[in-house]
């Protein structure tokens, strides 16, 4: 039977885990991040904060795939910490909502920006709505909303899928080509601001001078900007999904981790402190495309159209970066006979996992159909740091049930550090969850993104105990 080959080294891991994590976000949610706000350094705060915060989570996954690094990524690892229910509950959410959501999202807002140069057609307002997905008690979706958009955006989608069900060296190589334009266009952007003349140094301290945040207000203000960053930070948990891939594992995963994740939070806070030279806090919050904004005042006209081919450029690469390792996590499922056996197989002549890079590819089409680039992240972030929480909490199992097994890297500052991260995944999840109740009950929304999320992830329960029975699943030896 064919088997994955290790043919990824440390550029091609760090490049990974950049292609993932540097997608559209940062040219989108620092606008709407102002706005909640109302500050220039809470802004700049809060993307530091959520920085440190996913470097500690990157830290924790570094000492996790060193010890087991296996390609599957959070479903092995939860296997080893939880047992084959919990790790099932995890693999399914990564294929009905986290990953194929996070591919969905990015691709949508590629073809967004495709409008800048050419006009994608759309249906008229009844007939987008004249086709409604009902779902009790939680919201309705319009698949026919903005039709032209979604579908380039599966077109998009198709086509990343395809090369890398042709080529795993091919997708590689296309990774860390987009990987180094999106590096290099981050630091064009930032450069060409700092180097004007029009900016000024003291938009950095002048706050809005119409929101004023105190109390529960400034929590709930700092929660939901925080998700914002979180959206943008997230990704750098893929590298360990094609940990089976990786040559020198225990080595590379870890340098892959720590250097491609401190490359990304030194370029986000580098470009909103590019943003906030050219524009004041007012003048963000009210930008519908802030890097747009900040180089028109440098370039004018010129500078608008070339942030709409960067994002682009940005985003195609995120696709990939995303697509190229997410589907391994459903491969090693159907490859332990924890979800259908013809998911698990290798192509006899590409050595890719082509049934589960598919499944994944034509999931994600459906997540473009179904929503926007907001409920898409808003969905995939929520249920992404809840498992984000376990996993966090599972380093200190491994620790327990693993005591002598090799690692490459331990996580700093234990066990502080993972007890933070802990502590912050909790505090994120009760009150993302109780801002969504509260914004959908006050008509503010017409779906609640985070139940929508956890419905689809308890969706796999009945498949996990139909495949239990009828495959007949013998517990792992973990």
């Amino acid at each position: 039977m064919a088997e994955l080959q290790r043919k990824l080294g440390t550029w091609a891991c760090i490049s990974i885990v950049i292609g993932a994590v540097i997608g559209s976000s940062i040219f989108m949610k620092p606008a709407t991040m102002a706005g909640q706000l109302g500050s220039p350094l809470l802004l700049l705060a809060v993307w530091i904060g959520a920085g440190i915060i996913s470097l500690f989570g990157g830290m924790i996954n570094a000492e996790v795939g060193s010890v087991l690094p296996e390609t599957g990524g959070q479903y092995i690892y939860f296997r080893h910490m939880y047992g084959d229910f919990f790790a099932f509950l995890a693999g399914w959410a990564g294929l009905v909502v986290v990953n194929t959501a996070a591919v969905a999202a990015i691709a949508f807002v590629f073809a967004q920006y495709t409008e800048y140069f050419l006009h994608l057609p759309r249906l008229d307002a009844a007939a987008e709505h004249s086709f409604v997905i009902n779902i009790p008690y939680v919201g309705k979706l319009f698949p026919l909303e903005n039709l032209g958009v979604k579908s380039l955006a599966i077109v998009v989608i198709l086509f990343i899928t395809w090369i890398n069900y042709y080529s795993l060296k091919a997708s590689g190589s296309f990774q860390v080509f987009f990987t180094i334009l999106k590096v290099s266009v981050l630091l064009l952007i930032v450069g060409i601001i700092f180097f004007s003349s029009n900016g000024n140094a003291l938009h950095f301290t002048q706050a809005s001078s119409a929101i004023k945040l105190s109390g529960w207000e400034l929590v709930g203000g700092l929660v939901a900007a925080t998700s914002g960053a979180l959206a943008a930070y997230d990704g750098w948990n893929n590298l360990g999904m094609v940990a089976g891939e990786i040559k020198n594992p225990q080595r590379n995963i870890t340098r892959g981790l720590l250097w491609g994740l401190g490359i990304c939070i030194t370029l986000y806070v580098l470009t909103n402190f590019a943003y906030l030279y050219m524009l004041n806090i007012d003048e963000m919050k009210g930008s519908v495309l802030v890097a747009s904004d900040a180089l028109y005042k440098v370039m004018g006209g010129a500078g608008a159209g070339l942030i709409a081919l960067l994002v682009m450029i940005s985003t195609l690469g995120a696709v990939n970066g995303n697509v190229l390792p997410c589907a391994r996590i459903t491969f090693a499922m159907g490859k332990e006979n924890h979800f259908f056996s013809w998911v698990g197989k290798v192509h006899p002549r590409f050595s890719t996992p082509g049934n589960a890079l598919w499944l994944h590819g034509i999931w994600s089409c459906l997540f473009v159909l179904s929503g926007s680039f907001d409920m898409l992240t808003d969905m995939f972030v929520f249920v992404t740091w809840m498992f984000y929480g376990f996993a966090g909490f599972g380093v200190f199992i491994l620790r327990r049930k693993m005591p002598g097994a090799a690692r490459a890297y331990r996580v700093w500052g234990y066990p502080v550090i993972p007890l933070i991260f802990v502590a912050f995944t909790l505090f994120y999840f009760v009150l993302t969850l109780y801002n969504d109740v509260s914004n959908y009950l006050n008509g503010k929304t017409a779906l609640i993104n985070s139940v929508f999320g956890l419905l689809l992830t308890l969706s796999g329960l009945p498949l996990y105990w139909y495949l239990k029975k009828k495959q007949k699943i013998k517990p792992s030896e973990a």
